[in-house]
């Protein structure tokens, strides 16, 4: 898969810059003309990322720094209640919540991001 970045208008991102990314192998694409809210999305994810994540890790070259944004993207897509969402998930798992059971965490990076859930308890056969 490709890799894009989103940018809005601004002149900080110039074609030169544009070109470099390019060179690299990846897509810039621009936000819409006269489209406020698609930056704000944007940069909230931005701030989302670094204030949960980025800033709270030391990266010692370019591979650790993709895997940390690969987890920390699965972990807001999948595992990380929305507040703007009445604190659901983005893409919830096939099952049904279990409201009884133990509950059982799954961390990614080392503990940095935690995902809290319960599984069903078996019943005796």
């Amino acid at each position: 898969m490709a890799k894009k970045f989103i940018v809005d208008r601004d002149t900080k991102f110039t074609e030169v810059f544009r070109k470099t990314l390019d060179g690299a192998g990846v897509e810039t694409v621009l936000t819409a003309v006269r489209a406020p809210n698609m930056n704000a999305i944007a940069e909230r994810f931005v701030r989302t990322i670094k204030d949960e994540c980025l800033s709270k890790m030391v990266f010692f070259g370019e591979g650790m720094l993709r895997r940390a944004i690969a987890e920390f993207v699965e972990h807001y897509h999948s595992e990380r209640n929305h507040q703007g969402l009445g604190n659901r998930l983005l893409r919830p798992g096939p099952t049904l919540p279990v409201t009884e059971g133990t509950v059982h965490r799954n961390v990614r990076l080392g503990g940095l991001l935690s995902f809290y859930h319960r599984r069903k308890r078996r019943t005796a056969s």
